[in-house]
């Protein structure tokens, strides 16, 4: 089989997955336009696969966007600067449990499946390829190069304005799914009292646009002890630095994943069931005391270079910038660097994205609803947002933004109250249902009046007629007769099904087969068709 034949064969699949068919979601219009449903602001994996999970739920009133351009969206043919994905290669989660649409599916189509056999994760390309196919396969309309600018609650919906290229467009949505990733609910950010009194052109962030080929010859500096932090650390190496030096705080190079400890279904599916404190202790674990090493391909890419050197307790107070070069200053050393890269991940900060600049401050965060106990403090996971059941944001005060509700937040923000979800391949099995699950809920509920009303004026009969069978087929052949035609409604099944009803109900009358119902069918047809012939004579 090639990709084409897995290309139809998921198309086929879907169709026998197509009950119940019926799209239930009740129109609305504003100011003479119709009002989304949902607005998915992110073309990423994230948002494709909210975008299935919506129409698998019979949800079609959509609009996906993505401020970038086609096959850029997420992070893998941009900052990921990896080799390869540190997520199992058996990862499942956007397909929703359909084999034929599942990565290893695909890639053994297009690479075989000795291939498959042979590794043990995906590359990042690959992976990013399969997206490209995944999106093509299931027809998903996003648009690319179109940026969420502002949202604006407007009675028990929203105005989001879109920036495009030909200007600012206003949509009305009753629900928006933020997808945007790991900076979705804050930014990627240098240490602002590190870079207070350097150039823009002697540093970088990782997540930034880096030439690296303008490094060649240059000494480049790290701060950071992670992945990414290792994975700039080669590309600089390999394009030529004269030197590398990687700089940390902690006295020891970080050597165990918590993330990996995370992938059982337990964890996965059901972390945000857990009290307050547990979710507290857990991710505070994971995220302070237990930080996520670089991989052993990365740490051997950067070692193979005799000009690279890494250095422990060694996390920079003071950088300062002093003829043309960046001077970077710990309690008892002293680096002089052409150019420094921040690796010190993303800042959740709400107030640092612009969408939500209307009402950032009615969002409750965690510090608003959870004091940890004395010694359990962490002033960086106090900024996360405290999300809802179904990853909606929540109300700071009661009662004063009710509409924040319909506004969902799938991003690494989410990590606190969900666990590994909204920015992590691992976490999107559970979450994507988890969110999918909760906007259809809420659909549901907020026009259930309505669909009462529906219910009550529902007048459609399924017992057509109180005669016997008998007495029926007459009268339907009688009609046939007469030039109708409305024995061509009825297919030799349906006749047939008739035909044993009757028989049960008429036994005197045995000699009235199916056979000779389908033959009287026949022969009624034929008359029928020779008065319509001798009318037009």
């Amino acid at each position: 089989m090639s990709v084409s034949q897995l290309t139809k064969r998921v198309r086929r699949e879907l169709s026998y997955l197509e009950y119940p068919a019926r799209e239930w979601t009740i129109p609305r219009f504003r100011d003479g336009s119709p009002v989304l449903d949902v607005l998915i602001v992110g073309g990423g994996q994230s948002g494709l696969g909210i975008a299935f999970g919506l129409r698998l739920e019979r949800i079609t009133n959509f609009r996906i966007i993505d401020r970038r351009r086609r096959g850029f969206e997420g992070p893998w043919r941009s900052f990921a600067r990896m080799k390869q994905l540190r997520t199992p290669k058996e990862v499942t989660g956007i397909d929703f449990g359909i084999p034929s649409l599942t990565v290893r599916a695909w890639y053994e189509e297009k690479f075989g499946k000795r291939a498959w056999d042979r590794i043990d994760t995906l590359h990042q390309e690959v992976w990013r390829s399969y997206l490209d196919w995944y999106r093509d396969v299931l027809a998903l309309p996003v648009e690319n190069d179109v940026e969420l600018v502002l949202i604006e609650p407007v009675d028990d919906i929203f105005l989001a304005l879109l920036r495009r290229s030909d200007g600012i467009e206003r949509v009305h949505a009753k629900k928006i799914v933020l997808a945007t990733g790991f900076e979705g609910s804050g930014s990627w950010r240098a240490p602002r009292s590190l870079v207070t009194h350097l150039s823009a052109d002697l540093y970088a962030h990782s997540a930034d646009v880096i030439d690296f080929r303008k490094l060649a010859g240059k000494r480049i500096g790290i701060l950071g002890a992670g992945a990414s932090a290792f994975d700039n650390a080669a590309l600089a190496l390999e394009a030529g630095a004269a030197r590398v030096d990687l700089c940390f705080r902690r006295s020891e190079m970080p050597r165990v994943n918590p993330l990996t400890w995370m992938n059982f279904a337990g964890m996965l599916g059901h972390f945000g069931e857990l009290s307050d404190l547990d979710r507290w202790r857990f991710m505070r674990h994971i995220l302070e005391e237990l930080p996520v090493p670089p991989t052993q391909d990365a740490y051997w890419r950067c070692r193979s270079f005799e000009n690279f050197h890494w250095h422990s307790e060694c996390g920079w107070s003071v950088v300062e910038q002093a003829g043309g070069v960046a001077r970077a200053r710990s309690t008892d050393r002293s680096f002089d660097f052409d150019f420094i890269i921040f690796a010190n991940g993303v800042e959740t900060d709400l107030a640092a994205r612009p969408e939500l600049v209307l009402f950032c401050e009615e969002i409750a965060l965690w510090q608003d609803r959870f004091t940890p106990p004395r010694g359990e403090e962490s002033e960086s996971l106090a900024r996360y947002p405290y999300l809802g059941k179904a990853f909606e944001f929540t109300e700071r005060h009661c009662g004063a933004a009710p509409f924040l509700k319909g506004l969902y937040n799938f991003t690494f923000g989410a990590m606190l109250s969900h666990g590994i979800s909204g920015a992590a391949i691992t976490g999107m099995k559970y979450g994507l249902r988890r969110l999918v699950s909760g906007i259809a809920q809420q659909l549901f509920r907020e026009e259930a009046a309505a669909y009462y009303r529906d219910l009550l004026s529902y007048e459609t009969p399924e017992l057509r007629t109180l005669d016997s069978a008998f007495v029926w087929l007459s009268q339907l052949g009688s009609e046939a007769v007469n030039g109708d035609g409305l024995v061509s409604q009825f297919d030799q099944h349906q006749v047939a099904t008739l035909g044993g009803s009757l028989q049960r109900s008429m036994p005197q009358q045995s000699s009235l087969s199916a056979k000779s119902i389908r033959l009287g069918r026949k022969k009624r047809t034929r008359r029928a068709a020779q008065l319509k012939k001798k009318k037009r004579r």
